[in-house]
């Protein structure tokens, strides 16, 4: 374990998003290791974690000190990496490649990264493919990089259309408002994100932003991640319980959620964080946008319904307790339930495509349906047609 304080900061590759003012990627590679910023430490402390094996990569995704879909495919890029510098035979690697598979089994992003990996290793000999491993690592992390800055300028096209739903009082100039649901910004990609993308380009492009953050229990992503970034960046934001979203958009006080997901399927579904299902109904009921982020890596051509997607069940314990800092500074984990309540945790839920009125790719926005996919990735499209 290291402080990011004591270590200084050491992304590798330009970065946009700012830690205390310097600039800083969420993953990044030295010579013969993996280093990560620790997500189940934050917002309270910032640890950077040191990874040398797919083990340890494959630890981090499932404890998730990894965790958001475009990162963990980079994390397992990276592990491949790792897997080959020790042993670069092909069951080395296809043993890491499974191992890495089984962390998450609902976002499709690690696939991607996993299947990317292996193509770009088969056809080099097992000497080469140590160096071959972490170009093909660092394509993937780089590639997540571009696909988010193309994402967040579709959406800032999206944002500056939209007209504040609701003026506000004492003379105060309109500003957006933008809700967003678990976290899907910066900590849960190499950089930028994908549904935080667009306010991120929004606000630096001087629009008068703010962000309703939910909570998102059980593990408090948005009250604990979102807006630490959103803080880091200046973005002006609220946290919000998860409840409260229906409220704030029959009051006007909602222009559009933007969220991001986990899994699209080719007929434009959508599984991401559980809740997201509930916001889309009460945008749709108030007649607010509802945006889906999706970078294609997300997208998964071989499904057309969301309901034939693996939804991951976590731990009980995540429902049941609580963690936070005590008054004095040290960490604490609290029970919220009378001993021995069952507790049911599903991590995600599915939105159908009906209720999405839009999927931000990097190639332009969609409409949520195999033929609005297709019309943006039409080598993609014909394969499932």
């Amino acid at each position: 374990m290291q402080d990011a304080r004591q270590i200084g900061y050491r992304a590798g590759r330009t970065s946009a998003m700012n830690v205390n003012g310097k600039p800083m990627r969420t993953i990044w590679a030295t010579e013969d290791q993996v280093e990560i910023l620790d997500q189940t430490q934050l917002p309270h402390e910032l640890v950077i974690r040191r990874l040398r094996t797919a083990d340890d990569v494959a630890r981090a995704i499932r404890t998730m000190q990894v965790r958001g879909a475009p990162l963990i495919g980079a994390a397992a890029a990276y592990g491949v990496w790792l897997t080959a510098r020790a042993d670069p035979s092909d069951g080395a690697l296809e043993a890491a490649a499974r191992a890495l598979l089984a962390t998450r089994p609902t976002a499709v992003n690690l696939r991607w990264a996993l299947e990317a990996m292996t193509a770009a290793l088969r056809p080099v000999p097992p000497p080469q493919r140590a160096g071959a491993a972490r170009a093909a690592a660092d394509r993937i992390a780089d590639q997540d990089v571009a696909v988010n800055r193309a994402i967040g300028e579709h959406a800032l096209a999206l944002l500056r259309a939209l007209e504040p739903r609701r003026p506000r009082g004492g003379g105060a100039p309109p500003r957006l408002n933008v809700l967003t649901h678990c976290n899907a910004g910066w900590l849960a990609t190499v950089d930028r994100g994908t549904a935080l993308a667009g306010v991120y380009a929004a606000h630096d492009a001087g629009l008068p932003i703010h962000v309703w953050v939910d909570e998102t229990r059980p593990r408090n992503q948005g009250a604990a991640l979102t807006a630490w970034e959103l803080g880091q960046q200046g973005v002006p934001h609220t946290v919000i319980v998860d409840n409260a979203g229906g409220h704030l958009m029959q009051r006007g006080e909602v222009d559009v959620v933007v969220v991001g997901t986990d899994r699209t399927t080719a007929a434009g579904d959508v599984v991401n964080k559980v809740g997201t299902y509930l916001k889309a109904l009460a945008a749709r009921d108030c007649g607010v946008p509802f945006y889906v982020a999706a970078p294609s890596s997300s997208i998964d051509w071989r499904i057309d319904d969301g309901r034939d997607i693996e939804i991951e069940e976590r731990a009980a314990t995540e429902v049941t307790e609580i963690a936070g800092r005590a008054e004095g500074g040290a960490r604490v984990t609290v029970r919220l339930t009378p001993a021995g309540a069952p507790a049911a945790n599903p991590a995600f839920d599915l939105t159908p495509a009906r209720l999405v009125t839009g999927l931000i790719t990097e190639r332009g926005v969609a409409p949520a349906s195999r033929q609005g996919l297709a019309a943006l990735f039409p080598t993609e499209g014909a394969r499932r047609s």
